[in-house]
């Protein structure tokens, strides 16, 4: 959906160095680890190409090297760089030979990162993730029980739920149990209907994972290739430069340079049009390509509208039918499609923005339906409902490799493709976040943890990823 921001936790992560800090600020630890870290921030924080590829080069651990290009880390760190400006370190969040987080402010905003080390000498780079901070927050929580912690979690989004900053659900699993399910705030105001755990949520982006498992699905199956064109596999697209440069694999990292859908085409275009993944085409494919392909990335619901298209094309269904099939059947998602606006769908949350926007002109006001902001229907990019239990059901399905063979399940859980080193099942994970006005997302599975998060809203961005990012602040302290 518009504007809508995806996380990857290892996909991305894994694969990049993200923010540093500047001199004068919070000292790092004086240890090998926290050296790396002070070198990984400096690289970043001066900008030069060269500088950022000879820490990669110097520093990367043997498994961090096979898993992705020297060339496309320095390219996304580069990027990152431009994002972010500047970082300094504010706060040494936590210190250890194989991991040191810190909090740093950048030009605009908060982040965290997190490094990750070998644990033997020489303590090589394995990963940094990256996120989104709320500012210079308290200091962290002190150990606590699950108990204690989920305690805490609740009184907190109870409170956010009070004061209308959060209506929705959320589900909480660890070790292959539920420990925390329950919901907050009106599913319709009108009539007071509240959200239940079972409500059904627009998702936003949340979608794009199901197309990327489709697409796993058909290249585990021979019928395309991450390295197969446009031009192959869609030889009608309407852009010949596209269909001979961009292929699968720049599609789904979103360095294709197809652009987005969202504009002044989509604006006047009457939303009850727009309900298939092909009703969305005319809105951008003719559009000349932003950027070369595989130079940049750049976020792009347009190239998974192709990547939609392509399912179609290959498998001989029609999108829809065939993530019902094939995704959402064999995880036992029974309460998850792309439901057409002006179908009466049983407990379906209404979504609520307090945002408007003319021309160029945005602001807010009182809370209203998002109904003239969204199509008709969801599409291969975002835009289709879930429950919480059904995406915990995505989530184990996929972990379990019901859904992909390992080899793809790595894929998708990592971003190395069959063929590279095989990454441990117990580090990293996956995230990704949804949101549009009046929809706010956010899956989590931290494969490290054994943990599991779901958040879902029917409010404005960032209801869901807040709520998300206040209960991995506690259950990352969880001591039992």
């Amino acid at each position: 959906m518009r504007r809508i921001a995806m996380r990857v936790v290892a996909v991305l992560v894994a694969a990049v160095a993200l923010a540093g800090a500047a001199a004068g600020q919070v000292p790092l630890p004086d240890s090998p680890a926290g050296r790396r870290a002070a070198a990984w921030l400096a690289a970043f924080n001066s900008g030069d190409e060269a500088t950022i590829k000879a820490f990669f080069e110097e520093n990367m651990a043997a498994e961090a090297r096979e898993r992705r290009p020297l060339a496309e880390r320095v390219t996304m760190t580069r990027e990152l760089r431009a994002q972010l400006g500047v970082l300094e370190v504010r706060r040494v969040l936590e210190a250890k030979p194989d991991r040191v987080v810190v909090l740093v402010r950048g030009s605009e905003e908060f982040v965290s990162l997190t490094f990750n080390f070998e644990p033997q000498p020489p303590h090589g780079l394995i990963s940094v993730r990256l996120e989104q901070a709320s500012g210079e927050e308290q200091a962290p929580p002190s150990p606590m029980t699950e108990a204690e912690a989920l305690a805490v979690i609740r009184r907190e989004i109870t409170a956010a739920a009070a004061a209308d900053e959060f209506a929705g659900t959320v589900l909480i699993a660890r070790r292959g149990k539920t420990v925390l399910f329950d919901a907050w705030g009106p599913a319709e105001r009108a009539f007071g209907s509240p959200n239940r755990t079972d409500t059904k949520y627009n998702l936003g982006s949340i979608n794009k994972l199901f197309t990327r498992v489709a697409i796993a699905q058909l290249a585990q199956q021979g019928k395309l290739s991450l390295d197969d064109t446009l031009g192959k596999l869609l030889p009608d697209y309407p852009n010949p430069d596209a269909a001979k440069k961009v292929t699968i694999r720049h599609l789904v990292d979103m360095s294709s340079g197809i652009g987005d859908f969202f504009g002044e085409a989509f604006d006047a275009t009457p939303k009850d049009r727009l309900r298939r993944n092909a009703d969305f085409l005319p809105l951008f494919a003719a559009e000349p390509l932003a950027f070369e392909p595989g130079s940049k990335r750049q976020y792009s619901n347009g190239g998974y509208i192709v990547l939609g298209a392509i399912v179609e094309k290959v498998s001989g269904e029609d999108y829809h039918d065939y993530v019902r099939r094939h995704v959402y059947a064999p995880a036992g998602m029974t309460s998850t499609d792309s439901y057409e606006a002006d179908v009466v769908v049983a407990n379906l949350a209404e979504g609520y923005t307090n945002r408007w926007a003319r021309g160029a002109e945005v602001g807010e006001g009182p809370r209203r339906r998002n109904i003239y902001s969204r199509p008709a229907r969801g599409s291969a990019a975002g835009g289709g409902y879930s429950t919480a239990e059904d995406l915990l059901r995505f989530a184990n399905a996929l972990r379990g490799d019901k859904l992909l063979s390992p080899e793809w399940t790595d894929w998708m859980l990592s971003g190395v493709e069959p063929g590279g080193a095989r990454p441990p099942r117990d580090e990293g994970g996956l995230g990704f976040a949804g949101g549009a006005p009046g929809i706010s997302a956010a899956l989590e599975i931290d494969l490290g943890r054994d943990t599991t998060v779901v958040v879902l809203s029917n409010l404005d961005p960032p209801a869901a990823p807040d709520v998300e990012r206040r209960i991995r602040r506690y259950l990352e302290v969880v001591t039992d």
